[in-house]
């Protein structure tokens, strides 16, 4: 399957992006998913009014009040779990992507990369030659499994999942160094799960969904001809479970002192009795290494008795799934169908299969996005639109710089070591200055499973070769035609690509207060980012280190702690809540992007008065950019999982959740004692 590289190594440094990776895209306007590739334009001054609902009191239910009409002439696709302002952004950059693509299939592309972007797309589309095929791809790595005769022979077979079709429950990869930034690291964490979260096997709520993939497990085995497939569907699934109960919780995980324990390979090997760890990394093609960042250390040990205990057949059984799994979305029909049944179908509750041309756009950008992403920088992208950035970002800078000089609950010493943070931020706007060199990646027009290996372990080579050299603080986490932003907290940066550089978000025609509140939110939350729960971890150079005086640390404990409980009360889903502690970060990041780009609309007004526009104020405008931004409407098995996995609140609470802790929102909408929403003074949240 594809690589997801990029997403590791942001991860391992606990980056944190404004949404979760929206998938491809849809529109309704023009069969076969056609639509136009011109920016979208939102009312006469850049908020659409006719997705409000006046009829709902802004202080009762400030989502409705800004959505309401919106959510009720809204549907979702039938090909999405969710649709919503982010994603008709991800549909206009999906649509402009295969206008790049399909130019490069007639040869009308001038790129140095055009007739490799042309044979990786040529190759998805050949649906017919993935039909002849079947299972062909895929038969040599299960002749491999079958050969093991051997535990140790079968780690060996598991090291070497960075470059081939196998997985692996204690996966290696290279990130930044975390406690010294300017050089890269190798860690290791835990993995070897099918469904989505731990909770899934382990939590009496999700025992359906279990009992389904268990049943795919078998289907996936009879489909590619392994022996006793419900016996070993059974086996597989138990084994995982015992994987899930060894494994820590996504709030723990979040913990970046705890996820960070250096060890030597001795240490590593004494900490995994039975597990050869020279034969595993044998086949990865690092280099000799000396030292291991171990993530989740105290799971080490459970791991490896649970691979002790388990048979060579049910672990050959659990690597033949695994690739099979993997490589169905490149294989014939029947493989593309059963796993968009379970995964997409039973998991997310999407009614429909995506189309195969949006299928091969997802393909291509993230197997050679950058190549696609100068292109679409080229024809998409105004330059005039990276100055406008520089200007707002400048901005919220000032803005936060005045919010850390006034806290009541910061003593000078921290004061003055989060001002040299803020100083010391580097700041990304729409596209790389090096663009990432595929000359070394080979794409076959006749090869589409071959193309997703190949990919899969060029980006591999490519970040253990970077192991040799000083960290490249040019590097992009996401591509250019990526609608989302990300904080890095070993770089310290703040990195907003091209495609999230449009209405609702950002409009140069649009009222200021709306981008105040789209855009200037964003750079808000992303700066926040910084100084959230865990990236405030990291100095002003990134390293992870405690900067903090124990007291005023103590007393921005007391209000995550506050915040916390407020996001875990919300029940978007009949016994379904909201987890505080896993949300933190990104609760922490929408409160403060909000308050910041309120302030930052303020300091743009210069002392003047704010106009008064369709009887909204300057305000109250900021307030209703940042609700349209979080227009969306979701299905209640995604909304199930995003509750498991998604460290950011669902849509509804980045606007209420948000708002209530804001006093400019009360003032705004002249909120008071009585209405829902209202939180009194002394039980609001102040952090930044």
């Amino acid at each position: 399957m594809i690589s997801h590289t990029r997403k590791i190594l942001l991860s391992a440094g606990a980056a944190a992006a404004l949404v979760l990776a929206a998938g491809a895209a849809w529109s309704a306007d023009a069969p076969d998913g056609a639509v136009s590739l011109t920016s979208p334009k939102y009312g006469t001054w850049g908020f659409d009014v006719s997705g409000m609902d006046r009829s709902v009191k802004p202080g009762d239910d400030f989502f409705k009040f800004a959505n309401g009409k919106w959510s009720e002439r809204t549907e979702i696709p039938s090909d999405r779990t969710r649709f919503g302002n982010f994603d008709k952004l991800a549909v206009l950059s999906e649509a402009r992507q295969r206008a790049i693509l399909d130019d490069a299939v007639a040869g009308r592309l001038n790129d140095p990369d055009a007739t490799k972007i042309a044979a990786g797309y040529k190759a998805f589309m050949d649906e017919a030659l993935a039909e002849k095929l079947d299972a062909k791809p895929i038969v040599p790595a299960l002749a491999a499994i079958r050969k093991v005769r051997t535990k140790d022979d079968f780690t060996a077979l598991m090291g070497t999942a960075p470059v081939s079709p196998f997985t692996t429950i204690l996966p290696v990869f290279p990130s930044i160094d975390q406690k010294s930034t300017k050089q890269y690291a190798v860690y290791a964490g835990t993995a070897g799960m099918g469904l989505p979260d731990r909770d899934y096997y382990l939590q009496p709520s999700f025992a359906e969904k279990k009992a389904k993939y268990q049943a795919y497990v078998e289907q996936m085995l009879t489909m590619i001809g392994w022996e006793k497939p419900k016996e070993n569907a059974a086996a597989i699934v138990s084994f995982e479970t015992g994987l899930a109960e060894a494994s820590w919780t996504r709030i723990q995980r979040r913990d970046r002192d705890k996820t960070y324990n250096p060890k030597t390979l001795a240490e590593l090997q004494a900490l995994t009795p039975g597990f050869d760890w020279n034969r595993y990394l044998a086949g990865s093609e690092l280099p000799k290494l000396d030292r291991i960042v171990v993530t989740t250390d105290t799971a080490f040990p459970k791991f490896a008795k649970v691979y002790g205990d388990a048979s060579l057949e049910t672990l050959k059984a659990w690597q033949a799934f695994n690739v099979a799994d993997g490589a169905a979305p490149y294989l014939s029909r029947r493989f593309v169908d059963a796993n968009w049944q379970f995964r997409s179908r039973e998991l997310g509750g999407q009614p429909e299969q995506k189309p195969r041309w949006k299928r091969g756009v997802a393909f291509m950008d993230d197997a050679i996005g950058e190549s696609v992403g100068r292109v679409y920088v080229a024809r998409y992208f105004p330059p005039d639109s990276k100055a406008k950035m520089d200007a707002l970002v400048g901005d919220v800078r000032v803005a936060l710089k005045g919010r850390i000089e006034r806290l009541d609950w910061m003593g000078d010493e921290t004061k003055a070591r989060a001002l040299e943070k803020l100083a010391k931020f580097t700041v990304k706007i729409g596209y790389t200055d090096h663009w990432r060199d595929y000359s070394k990646l080979e794409f076959k027009a006749n090869d589409l499973y071959g193309n997703a290996r190949r990919a899969t372990d060029f980006e591999w080579r490519r970040n253990v070769a970077q192991l040799a050299g000083p960290v490249d603080k040019t590097e992009w986490g996401m591509t250019p035609q990526t609608v989302n932003a990300y904080y890095n907290p070993p770089n310290n940066e703040i990195v907003f690509p091209a495609a999230i550089l449009q209405a609702p978000f950002f409009d140069p025609d649009a009222d200021p207060a709306i981008n105040y509140g789209g855009i200037g939110g964003v750079i808000g939350h992303e700066i926040s980012h910084g100084f959230d729960d865990q990236g405030r971890k990291s100095d002003g150079d990134g390293t992870l280190r405690d900067w903090w005086t124990a007291e005023d640390a103590a007393k921005f404990k007391v209000q995550t702690d506050r915040l916390g409980a407020q996001y875990s009360a919300f029940e978007p889903l009949p016994g379904q809540h909201v987890q505080g502690g896993l949300t933190m970060g990104e609760n922490i990041g929408d409160m403060g992007g909000l308050s910041l780009g309120l302030d930052a609309y303020h300091t743009s007004l210069k002392g003047g008065p704010a106009p008064v526009i369709d009887g909204l104020t300057g305000d109250q405008r900021v307030f209703l950019g940042w609700a349209q931004v979080w227009r969306e409407k979701i299905r209640d098995e995604q909304l199930k999982q995003r509750l498991a996995t998604d460290p950011h609140s669902p849509a509804i609470y980045r606007v209420d959740g948000t708002i209530r802790n804001i006093p400019g929102w009360y003032q705004a909408f002249d909120v008071q004692p009585g209405d829902k929403l209202y939180v009194a003074p002394e039980q609001r949240v102040k952090i930044w």
